[in-house]
């Protein structure tokens, strides 16, 4: 796969030297550039799926006028969250 380069980011070079100050042994600045950048994508992929199912949520309960109470919710989230916590231990 043919590579390609990003725009030239102007920096402050308090910044520059921050994150030079962070680079792992081998790790060059271009590299943690481009890992940044990766979990940035990541994260905002993944905010947008929440968005999304969030929306399509709201718009089922519209829809069918079946909701559930936030109370609801939240013993069914602490119920998973202790789950979670069981399971982690084991």
């Amino acid at each position: 796969m043919k590579t390609a380069t990003l725009p030239t980011v102007r920096v402050l070079p308090e910044i520059r030297a921050e994150a030079e100050a962070l680079l792992d042994a081998g790790e060059s600045l271009s590299m943690f550039i481009e890992d940044s950048l990766r979990r940035h994508i990541a994260l905002r992929q993944s905010e947008r799926a929440f968005l999304a199912r969030g929306m399509a949520a709201g718009a089922r309960a519209r829809e069918t006028g079946v909701t559930i109470s936030a109370e609801d919710s939240l013993v069914r989230l602490r119920a998973l969250g202790k789950k979670r916590k069981a399971s982690a231990k084991a």
